[in-house]
């Protein structure tokens, strides 16, 4: 297996000291946004987890070797790199034997993540069942993977643009905890508010890492979902957005726009219709789920230091 994946020296030697790691996904670089705006996003990102103690690695693979942690000089070419796959379970074997570049998803980055032994992760929103999902069935295989690797995800929920009561209940069958920090109610993505109540409020990453220890030490499989919400200064208005949303869908309909390049498209159109203001609350979640995914990871070394066990 170590001929396809490369570990970033500060990355292996963390995990070697059982220091804090936070994995990072690379499709909003390739696919979220705009050179050269991705690469500064990309650095602020790894700079906001140094800052509170834990390593960074962000997750690509690179001429069909995957890198788990990328220098600057990586960072910089995957943001101007032309025709990168989005890396999903199904795309590994072909971007690797292929030699391909290819940028990881949520459901790619948690397979990543896992083989490297990192359990946090930051991401903006995760994927879900889409509107019309139960007629459609397009589901994210990002749900499948939360159901499967014991992974942590710290994220402002599911991106707005899906069906969030059906991916809500997807999870509820796929026995995924959806934890919300500090709320009670799952953000959705643009805004603090959806409507959905969750079962669990977490006050703090201590509550969290020992909850994440507690499940995977018993031996339950799967991953842990947090739900950070977007910063209040930042919220958007939800029934503005749900108009824009509405707008989109239907574009990508008429254009006969299907599958994986769904969400592109729906996101650069939301991006269009708010006249950017959609992207900035866009950066400033995921700079939000990166602080607090790095306290959570800190945290987490701590508790298996004092309960003594490695999981």
């Amino acid at each position: 297996m170590m001929n396809y994946i490369e570990i970033h020296p500060d990355v292996k030697k963390a995990l070697a000291q059982h220091q804090p790691v936070v994995a990072l996904e690379s499709t909003i670089i390739t696919h979220g946004m705009p050179y050269p705006e991705n690469v500064k996003m990309a650095k602020k990102v790894e700079s906001i987890i140094r800052n509170e103690g834990a390593i960074p690695a962000t997750i690509a693979i690179i001429h069909g070797v995957i890198k788990i942690g990328l220098t600057d000089d990586e960072i910089e070419y995957l943001a101007q790199a032309k025709d990168v796959i989005k890396v999903s379970k199904r795309d590994f074997g072909y971007v690797l034997s292929q030699k391909r570049d290819g940028a990881t998803t949520v459901s790619g980055t948690m397979l990543a993540a896992n083989m490297a032994g990192i359990k946090i992760f930051a991401t903006g929103g995760i994927g879900g069942v889409h509107r019309e999902g139960q007629i459609t069935f397009d589901i994210s295989r990002d749900l499948e993977e939360l159901s499967e690797i014991n992974v942590a995800v710290i994220c402002a929920g599911a991106k707005a643009i899906l069906d969030l009561k059906l991916t809500l209940e997807y999870l509820e069958t796929k026995g995924v905890e959806v934890l919300g920090y500090q709320t009670k109610e799952l953000p959705a993505f643009y805004t603090k508010d959806s409507g959905l109540e969750l079962d669990y409020l977490m006050k703090d990453a201590k509550d969290i890492a020992a909850l994440m220890h507690a499940k995977w030490n018993i031996g339950l499989k799967g991953g842990v979902l947090i739900a950070n919400p977007i910063p209040e200064e930042y919220s958007m208005n939800r029934k503005d957005i749900e108009k824009m949303i509405e707008k989109a869908l239907q574009e990508a309909k008429e254009k006969g726009i299907y599958g994986k390049e769904t969400t592109p498209f729906l996101l650069a159109k939301i991006k269009d219709l708010t006249e950017g203001q959609s992207l900035d609350a866009n950066l400033e979640l995921v700079y939000s789920n990166a602080l607090i995914a790095s306290k959570i990871a800190v945290e987490y070394e701590k508790y298996k230091t004092s309960k003594k066990e490695d999981i």
